[in-house]
């Protein structure tokens, strides 16, 4: 697994009223600080990639619906730079995954509903100066091909 990447399993707890799961708490050992928390909501098929952070680790669980996120590791001096790694994450396989900072990243929902994804990053989104820089889905920097693999 790349450096720094992290796993929680996600646990629900159902009875016949419904269901709870904790996603993060402070005294979490995959927890370190606390910027903001926000949804995106992604439709089937769209890919959302590749891009990364200078400062901020992104924390990320599916609450509706799947996606595969895909981290690739191209930090200059990292022991896995050139490594990459796929997670399936969502009502499927319950998960928070911890994407450290300067690792490229992104994700594509998979089969037929939207999904939502929770982010808890790991600091505050600066409108003014963006702590995030962006490459194609496609760029040629990443050796990755979204498309659905049949095996």
């Amino acid at each position: 697994m790349i450096e720094g990447v992290q796993i929680k399993q996600l646990v629900a707890h159902a009875d016949e009223r419904g269901a709870l799961m904790e996603i993060l708490r402070n005294d979490d050992p995959i927890f370190s600080s606390f910027g903001q928390v926000y949804v995106t909501s992604n439709y089937p098929g769209v890919v959302r990639a590749w891009h990364y952070h200078r400062y901020q680790d992104d924390l990320w669980a599916v609450v509706k619906g799947m996606v595969k996120a895909v981290l690739y590791d191209n930090r200059e001096g990292s022991p896995t730079r050139g490594e990459l790694n796929e997670f399936f994450l969502g009502e499927q396989n319950r998960i928070l995954l911890r994407i450290p900072a300067g690792v490229l990243h992104g994700y594509k929902t998979i089969g037929v509903e939207t999904a939502l994804l929770l982010n808890f990053p790991t600091h505050v989104y600066d409108h003014q100066a963006p702590d995030e820089y962006r490459l194609p889905p496609d760029s040629p920097e990443v050796p990755y091909d979204w498309a659905i693999r049949m095996h």
